[in-house]
């Protein structure tokens, strides 16, 4: 199923260029799962951590995405730890926009004050002058979203973002961003079960811009044994998680899945999706069955 001594499995996944010009394979690596339980703190195991991040790189990853609010802090630390000084080419994603106040707990600052000082420790955990892709973590009901996104367009005026991307938005928020600054991603949850934001998808394909799933590996009661998607991911000697992740990277020419995990054998597991070839048939199969 997976051949560790396989490399540049992402490779396989096939490119985008972000922003117009930053390409990037379009299978990446989340960053969220490397911190403690309740994404807070430090993670059980550094140095499965800190081997994971090694490896997504050497298995081909040029797209890691993480955030301030992942630890809060930790995940940034941990890959400036493990992968500076970074290779050429390597694209870190990184957002602002969520504050935290223990673990599993979230809650949004879009102030432009906040965002500004976010950006600043963020350059000095990444060790960075610049972030190629820096996006806003998720709304804040208290904030204007029009002073939080200008915020983001005076600091890429500034040369300190090189791409603006939008986290947990609406269509209208994408369109009303896109009047104040240009937008490289979207980042909104979506899988095989969940299409909640499905119109957002469809709008980014029609404007070119990249579609970021979070929360991509979700199966639900699709994967259990002797099911469908079971028999099919049998047929490619695979698991029903790959094939939600193929049956992602198939769905548009912009989705951009990040999978998350803190240990390297699922690290390899996820890569190995990108290998994974469905067949027209397949994949109308899976979509209809997951409520397409």
């Amino acid at each position: 199923m997976t051949n560790t001594t396989d490399t540049n499995l992402a490779a396989a996944s096939g490119t985008f260029q972000l922003g117009g010009d930053l390409p990037v394979y379009r299978l990446g690596f989340g960053a969220m799962r490397i911190t403690g339980k309740g994404i807070w703190g430090q993670p059980e195991n550094r140095a499965e951590a800190l081997a994971v991040l090694r490896r997504s790189v050497e298995l081909g990853v040029n797209l890691i995405d993480t955030a301030d609010a992942y630890g809060p802090y930790v995940s940034e630390e941990l890959i400036a730890e493990a992968l500076y000084p970074y290779p050429d080419g390597l694209v870190i994603a990184t957002k602002a926009g969520q504050v935290r106040n223990g673990p599993g707990q979230w809650s949004p600052d879009g102030r432009p004050k906040h965002l500004r000082a976010a950006l600043e420790s963020s350059l000095r955990r990444l060790r960075l002058d610049h972030i190629d892709l820096y996006q806003f973590h998720r709304p804040d009901p208290k904030v204007s979203f029009e002073e939080s996104v200008g915020t983001f367009a005076a600091m890429r005026k500034e040369g300190k973002i090189r791409h603006v991307g939008l986290s947990n938005v609406t269509t209208d928020q994408l369109a009303t961003a896109q009047t104040i600054v240009p937008i490289a991603s979207v980042q909104n949850r979506y899988n095989l079960t969940d299409r909640e934001h499905e119109d957002v998808l469809n709008a980014c394909e029609q404007r070119g811009i990249a579609f970021i799933p979070w929360y991509p590996l979700a199966t639900g009661e699709l994967a259990k044994p002797g099911g469908r998607l079971d028999e099919i991911a049998r047929a490619h000697d695979a698991t029903p998680s790959q094939l939600a992740l193929a049956w992602l990277l198939k769905r548009s020419p912009i989705m951009l899945p990040i999978p998350g995990t803190s240990r390297v054998a699922h690290l390899e597991e996820n890569m190995a999706a990108a290998r994974i070839q469905l067949n027209d048939d397949e994949f109308q199969e899976i979509d209809a069955l997951s409520g397409g």
